[in-house]
């Protein structure tokens, strides 16, 4: 499991959400909440209730005027869960072929299709460009082949990624959907979840977090078209012996768009902009870029980081964005 995973994986349970939705304006009795859930079986209700109290999400108060009767209500990792959701819902209800509602089955499949991509960093290979199944199998070899097979058809079925039809069988390349890129909104969201509440039992984000979610989401950037220029965005990481390490992109800017985008961070740039992780999940999902370090061209790092947080967390983000047909590895 990787970054992120933990928490998108908690708002995929439609009870979790049912759960949430019904606590929302406030406090409610057991009975009542069972009810508002949608009747869920009594067991099942109260494992999932105590897992949720456990983390942090609900708290459970007894009620004094009625011995053995108690009340949950959201605890502050709950009501910031629900900011999650939202945005998750936001990425659903963007899904190719039909709108998916969050907590249903169908957004389940979809969210899992995307974890299981996350996690066996099948998504980090398709967002440097198009791989076939065998070429696949051979960048991830902690995944047997059937797996990588199935893991692929999940993500098709749910839209995230397209085979070519020019090439048959298992020569056949994938591609990122835009809406693939796009989850990179919710993932973003769960992390930043994940650093605040669930520190102990998230992984901690690594390199090829960072890499991922720059090589996936900027490509859908609109820039201006005069824009030009090389710039490095680099996130100081704190490594598992608390050194830092740094993790990051160098894209390349033409014609309205990102053209190129490595993940080699060596070699001269026109701009560049660095910051810690917080500093930057603050820049991507609020837009603000204060905390950000910002060297050489001004502009042109000021709208690959706005661009960030409009095409992922701003009005913008529903529009469909033509891409780049660029170098991104």
């Amino acid at each position: 499991m990787r970054a992120g995973a933990h928490a998108l994986t908690l708002v995929s349970v439609p009870l979790n959400v049912d759960v949430l939705t019904a606590l929302e304006d406030g406090a409610m009795a057991l009975v009542d909440l069972r009810r508002a859930a949608g009747s869920p079986p009594q067991t099942t209700a109260r494992n999932q209730l105590r897992m949720l109290t456990r983390i942090g999400v609900l708290e459970r108060r007894q009620r004094a005027e009625f011995p053995g009767s108690v009340d949950f209500e959201l605890g502050k990792a709950g009501r910031e869960l629900i900011e999650v959701a939202r945005v998750t819902e936001s990425w659903l209800g963007a899904a190719p072929d039909t709108r998916v509602e969050l907590g249903t089955s169908a957004a389940k499949h979809s969210i899992k299709a995307l974890v299981d991509g996350w996690s066996s960093t099948v998504v980090r290979a398709l967002a440097a460009g198009p791989l076939s199944l065998t070429q696949l199998s051979r960048l991830i070899s902690t995944i047997n082949y059937p797996s990588l097979e199935r893991r692929l058809a999940a993500m098709r079925l749910a839209g995230q990624i397209v085979a070519s039809e020019n090439n048959p069988g298992r020569s056949r390349p994938y591609s990122a959907t835009p809406w693939l890129r796009r989850a990179i909104a919710p993932l973003i969201a769960a992390v930043a979840w994940e650093r605040q509440f669930a520190a102990g039992e998230a992984p901690p984000v690594a390199v090829i977090d960072v890499e991922s979610a720059f090589l996936l989401a900027l490509p859908l950037l609109r820039l201006p078209d005069h824009l030009t220029g090389v710039a490095r965005l680099v996130v100081e990481l704190r490594g598992p012996d608390g050194q830092l390490v740094h993790a990051g992109v160098t894209a390349r800017v033409a014609e309205g768009g990102v053209v190129s985008c490595t993940s080699r961070l060596e070699g001269a740039t026109d701009a560049w902009s660095s910051g810690s992780l917080g500093a930057w999940l603050r820049a991507t999902i609020a837009g603000d870029l204060d905390e950000l370090e910002v060297g050489g061209d001004g502009e042109l790092v000021h709208e690959l980081v706005g661009g960030l947080h409009a095409a992922l967390f701003g009005v913008s983000s529903s529009r469909e964005i033509p891409l780049h047909d660029g170098s991104f590895h």
